[in-house]
């Protein structure tokens, strides 16, 4: 028996046959050579499925291994930055909303989100329901501590990040388990820098692990589930509701429309539970989120920033609001059509990604957490290290480039930071590494052969019902046979949607 079959022999003990696990140390080039660092890509003696140490809890290990470098990052504002000076904070890079906003909203000061009117800047909580009641909670629990202001906002700090951090663990497992066969594929969330960075400068965290937590449900065939857990993520952000878009052109191709109807009134049913309360009892501080939203001015990261800056001319508010709508309907007609024309039906976690990006891109704002909507989605839609460092370093780029920028811009004559030139490369950087991502899932979708996820027969493992179903309704091209059943450069011939022999 030769040492390679006896690996395989000893595979087969650990691992159930029917549900092999992908490593990607034997698909992808840059993984196989990052392990190196670890002692090379897995072997003949690696522990299988019934070691203890499994892939989830190992990737749960690694995300909050790095969400508490992305606390030690913080460490300087935590200290002395964040209330000693506005600059401070942006010089080291450390900046978040959390602690300024424990006294700026009215936690500090027992008032209640939507109901007790504020006296800053800011009549009312300017977030949605499910958020201000996530920084709510998050106030209980720091209660009353003695000693001064600056101690109790750090200790505000803390509790929010010990909630985020539990925020952290449930989006690794959900993205681990989503696809069942490619677990490893999560350390893609585990290892992103920009998780690490951005992870406490707000509470998007929260939303992200409950959309996560949706994706996980439908790829079990649980729609129900799935709408209410996207009905309570909108509830906290409100970008989570733009799935609920490609996936109707997907149940439209395939025929779905129980599964999607039901999806659709759990998501409904759920926003309405957790809204209409404060819609009622709260009118005036519940709609604050959505006309703060609509009356903002261009602000930062946004491409509409750069064409502010370099006319020298303030964009009007509603002209940009009516061009950002008509850019994200024009680029959702276009993920429409990709859908319904593409020579196999796209994945639903690739589709996820189109869409979210494409609302961020045309946003008129970009706060550095937003980067935190993406990275889930990204490690399902397009699982290969070398695009998505790509993709992570035009991110870490641009979390540098604003810390600078806001330096330079509020240190007077002393100019310490990025100038305006330097800050819209930044968001260039930013920009071009979205839309390099986002192209290359567009080419797996078009030429699903590329696609590391379907290159052993998979057809959409994050789909549930919509996975291995047959196309009841399509268009153009997609009515001839798929381009994509070609043979593989190396391999057995490809069967789309069913199981291989042997795999």
């Amino acid at each position: 028996m030769t040492s390679e079959t006896s690996a395989r022999v000893g595979e087969d003990r650990r691992e159930d046959p029917a549900e092999p696990v992908v490593r990607p140390t034997e698909q992808d080039e840059v993984a196989a050579a990052g392990s190196e660092v670890l002692g090379g890509p897995v072997g003949r003696w690696a522990w299988g499925a019934g070691h203890w140490l499994t892939p989830v809890r190992v990737i749960v290990l690694v995300a909050l291994g790095m969400f508490a470098l992305g606390m030690a990052q913080k460490a300087p504002c935590y200290d002395w930055a964040w209330f000693r000076g506005a600059n401070s904070q942006y010089t080291h890079a450390c900046y978040s909303d959390i602690p300024h906003l424990y006294a700026g909203r009215g936690f500090a000061d027992n008032l209640v989100p939507y109901f007790d009117r504020l006296n800053g800047d800011m009549d009312y909580l300017e977030y949605p329901v499910l958020t201000g009641l996530f920084m709510e909670v998050a106030a209980w629990i720091t209660g009353p501590v003695g000693g001064s202001m600056q101690h109790r906002e750090q200790m505000y700090w803390m509790v929010n990040a010990g909630m985020l951090m539990a925020c952290t663990a449930v989006i690794a497992v959900c993205v681990a388990r989503t696809h069942r066969r490619r677990p490893w594929d999560a350390l893609l969330v585990a290892l992103a820098p920009a998780f690490a960075l951005t992870a406490t400068i707000n509470w998007d965290l929260f939303a992200v692990a409950l959309t996560a937590a949706a994706m996980l449900m439908w790829s079990r065939g649980r729609s129900l589930a799935f709408g209410i857990l996207i009905g309570l993520a909108t509830a906290a952000k409100l970008y989570p509701f733009l799935l609920l878009g490609p996936l109707l052109f997907l149940c439209w191709r395939a025929g779905k429309w129980r599964e999607y109807g039901a999806a659709v009134l759990g998501a409904a049913g759920a926003w309405l539970v957790v809204n209409l309360p404060v819609m009622l009892l709260a009118p005036e501080g519940w709609k604050k989120f959505y006309t703060f939203s609509q009356e903002r001015s261009v602000d930062f990261g946004s491409f509409w920033l750069i064409i502010s800056q370099r006319t020298g001319k303030s964009l009007d508010v509603d002209m940009v609001n009516n061009l950002a709508t008509l850019l994200m309907l024009v680029l959702c007609a276009g993920i429409a059509a990709l859908t319904l024309t593409a020579p196999r039906r796209p994945r639903f976690a690739q589709l996820a990604f189109l869409v979210v990006a494409a609302f961020i891109l045309t946003n008129k704002v970009y706060s550095p957490q937003y980067v935190l909507w993406l990275i889930p989605l990204a490690a399902l839609a397009r699982p290969r290290w070398r695009d998505f460092l790509i993709w992570q370093a035009g991110e870490v780029v641009y979390f540098l480039g604003i810390w600078m920028y806001l330096a330079y811009t509020m240190s007077g004559d002393k100019h310490q930071g990025l100038p305006p030139e330097g800050y819209q490369l930044a968001i260039a950087a930013h920009l071009l590494a979205t839309l390099y991502l986002c192209a290359v899932i567009v080419r797996d979708i078009l030429m699903p052969e590329r696609d590391v996820v379907r290159r052993d027969g998979a057809d959409d493992p994050s789909g549930g019902v919509l996975d291995g179903a047959p196309d009841v309704f399509v268009l153009g091209q997609a009515a001839h046979p798929p381009r994509h059943a070609a043979q593989l450069t190396e391999g057995p011939r490809v069967e789309w949607g069913t199981r291989q022999p042997g795999v």
